[in-house]
């Protein structure tokens, strides 16, 4: 049975299109599942850029406009098991578009994927609702501050008007300490779970720059160790780290140069 999830946000810049390139990254190498992830944001399209695509010859704008059918526009990534249905770069290609159809385009990948990811576009206008609508299920991405919070709050009531299932929230860019929000604040005033806490992790930066996943490009980095406990999270599965993977960061923690060095080359340096 093909899961059909919702990523959602009141505005931009809270990391949502990071967090389903790398959510779908991860289901797919860690857990090997058959992922689509859907660029929704029909009009500011970027999830083929995080992948290093700026050019497709079929996109979902397309499919919107009742030219090709969904599968025409699907293209598989490097990683087994995900594949892109990427939005148009081109303003042109906004002509004849009817976002309401979106609804009844996702449909048509049941049974052709488990999970599929809807990358939402941020606010609350057409494009939006139009994701929120085509999804069964529904996960809440956020800051740890005051304006992401309110903004899923609304997000929340909205997917209740529409009977969508919200599976939690996704706290994002942590790592201010005393400045942000509590998860226990979040949660008492949103009424919806925390089921992830992604911290700021420079790998992400080095990722978008080289146009691969963080999960894929640095596994063991702090924020792939998140998004691989979500992914878990998401399919019910338990997750724990390899032995060897626990021991090279602790030793990475102490001694990274030294470390580092044996890693890729087994030899010890030679230390004054």
């Amino acid at each position: 049975m093909t899961r059909i999830i919702g990523v959602v946000s009141g505005k931009g810049g809270v990391g949502k299109t990071t967090i389903v390139v790398n959510l779908g990254a991860a289901l797919a190498l860690k857990f090997k599942r058959d992922v689509v992830i859907v660029d929704c944001n029909i009009t500011t399209s970027h999830l083929g850029m995080y992948l290093g695509m700026y050019y497709y010859p079929a996109s979902l704008n397309q499919v919107l406009s009742g030219e090709i059918d969904i599968e025409k526009a699907m293209y598989d990534y490097s990683i087994p098991g995900l594949r892109i249905i990427p939005a148009s770069l081109s303003l042109e290609d906004l002509k004849g578009i009817d976002v309401s159809e979106l609804k009844a385009s996702i449909k048509n990948l049941s049974g052709k994927a488990d999970i599929v990811l809807l990358d939402a576009a941020p606010g609350f206008g057409k494009e939006a609702l139009a994701a929120l609508k085509a999804s069964e299920e529904m996960l809440y991405v956020m800051t740890p501050f005051v304006p992401s919070l309110m903004d899923v709050v609304k997000c929340h009531q909205l997917a209740e008007q529409f009977g969508v299932k919200s599976l939690g929230i996704i706290l994002n860019m942590t790592g201010e300490g005393r400045h942000e929000l509590s998860i226990k604040e979040i949660e008492q005033l949103t009424e919806l779970p925390v089921i992830a806490k992604i911290p700021r992790d420079k790998n992400i930066l080095k990722s978008l720059s080289e146009k691969i996943p963080v999960i894929d490009l640095k596994p063991n980095s702090p924020a792939s160790r998140e998004f691989k406990k979500l992914a878990a999270n998401l399919i019910g599965q338990d997750y724990t780290e390899g032995v060897i993977s626990r021991i090279v960061r602790f030793f990475r923690r102490g001694r990274p140069e030294r470390i580092e060095f044996q890693i890729k080359t087994g030899v010890k340096p030679n230390v004054m």
